[in-house]
């Protein structure tokens, strides 16, 4: 097997010509802004404000929930308008503190955040990075101080910043690596010196060869830290096969990255690090991709958190036809269709996504015809037709015994089959309900 790759995967189209070389513009929200308190994984945060209060940007407006939890930020500075139920990407409705914008954008002041690096301890450095209320920004939404807190400091010897992006259409992460890669070497710098015996791996896919050069030229006198030019394939950076691609580690689902001596950090979770510790500003924006054949235009836009998912698509014009047939929140093979654009941009969004056609649901299944094309891309080296089968039957004991804990729900499986079966959403359901009756 060759390395810095792993076995399976797909070479799907990946759309990013569109929007790559759009530098990254700001946008200021114009309408109200929501946050909801659970954009994160773990407990939902807990409102410290309440109606009628008035916040300036950068103002913690909710606490972590529990250890597993993340503050929230304001982006806007206004006043409190409600705490109630909000309508999310994800579908569900979620508490959510609503500012009503007075579009001053008064800050605090973050000079009172910054303190010398060489004066914290490292329990310093990763009570700021809880305090700034950075989670991974790859669309997980992990706490980053508990991904930076494993059992054993001594294990972790390899911080890999995932730089591959290989979700189609997506290039938020490449124009941060184009436009501010000093931010990630620092910020990675700070991280790899939280571990005694860490070293760094700046992760691209060779389709960004401008990215690859320009980091290495930037790395060339830091001994510990590298830039690897990983192979391009989806899904290159899902964090089992990353780990594999760089260090020929396994894990599985019942591991962490931890588990093998490594932490994993998106691009724009590792420059939201930087943010928290070099200027001391917490994570209350991030990079949102707006593209596709439904928009007029395309952008790569500095967003503030909160923002409304419809005056992103405004500000590029709005829609090139009267009804975009499908809208994704991130990537087209791991994103969430969305079916209202009345919702916020949240810490894990990375993309807008807008199609004229919706390929997919026009697309009729039949029978599988047992050609194993969906074994052959499966990163996870499971049977997806073999598991969809069991999936459809209810039989979850059987389920587990074939290994259908180990899918990474990454796509490839719906995407080569000639059937066109919805192998990934009928396994992806089945492992939800396998998680939730474990949790109870």
């Amino acid at each position: 097997m060759a390395f810095l790759t792993f076995m399976g995967g797909i070479h799907p189209y990946d759309g990013k010509d569109i929007s790559k070389d759009k530098e990254i513009v700001d946008y200021l929200p114009q309408g109200e802004c929501v946050y909801p308190l659970s954009q994160h994984i773990g407990a939902p945060a807990v409102p410290l404000v309440k109606k009628g209060d008035y916040v300036l940007v950068g103002q913690k407006i909710a606490e972590a929930g529990g250890f597993v939890s993340a503050n929230i930020h304001s982006g806007v500075s206004g006043t409190v308008k409600a705490i109630e139920p909000r309508m999310t990407v994800s579908g569900n409705k979620v508490n959510s503190i609503i500012i009503d914008n007075d579009h001053y954008f008064t800050e605090v002041d973050f000079s009172a955040n910054i303190k010398p690096l060489e004066s914290l301890y490292r329990e310093d450095v990763k009570e700021a990075i809880k305090e700034a209320g950075i989670v991974g920004m790859g669309g997980a939404g992990f706490p980053t101080h508990v991904k930076l807190s494993p059992k054993n400091d001594s294990d972790i010897d390899t911080i890999i910043v995932n730089g591959a992006e290989c979700e189609p259409y997506l290039t938020s992460d490449y124009r941060r690596m184009i436009e501010t890669p000093e931010k990630i070497i620092a910020g990675l710098q700070i991280v790899v010196n939280l571990f005694d015996n860490a070293t760094g791996i700046i992760a691209v896919e060779d389709n960004k060869p401008d990215a690859i050069a320009l980091l290495k030229e930037l790395t060339a006198d830091i001994d510990n830290i590298r830039v690897n030019a990983v192979k391009t394939k989806y899904p290159q950076g899902a964090e089992r096969q990353l780990i594999y691609a760089n260090t020929g580690r396994e894990i599985n689902s019942s591991m962490l990255p931890a588990d093998a001596g490594c932490i994993v950090h998106n691009v724009d979770t590792i420059v939201a690090i930087y943010n928290a510790l070099i200027e001391g500003r917490p994570l209350y924006e991030r990079i949102v991709t707006v593209t596709g054949d439904a928009v007029c235009d395309t952008a790569n836009f500095r967003v503030r958190i909160g923002t409304n998912i419809r005056e992103l698509i405004e500000a590029v014009g709005g829609f090139n036809i009267e009804d975009p047939a499908k809208i994704i929140s991130g990537g087209p093979m791991m994103g969430k269709a969305l079916f209202t654009l009345d919702s916020p941009i949240v810490k894990g969004s990375s993309a807008l996504l807008c199609f004229r056609e919706d390929v997919v649901s026009e697309i009729e299944p039949s029978n599988c015809i047992r050609c194993g094309r969906c074994v052959e891309v499966c990163p996870g080296r499971v049977m997806p037709n073999r598991l969809a089968d069991i999936a459809e039957h209810g039989d979850m004991d059987a389920f587990v015994k074939a290994e259908g804990m180990e899918c990474c729900e990454c796509g490839c499986c719906s995407y080569v089959c000639p059937a066109k079966r919805h192998l990934t959403q009928i396994i992806a359901g089945t492992r939800k309900q396998i998680l939730a009756n474990r949790k109870r």
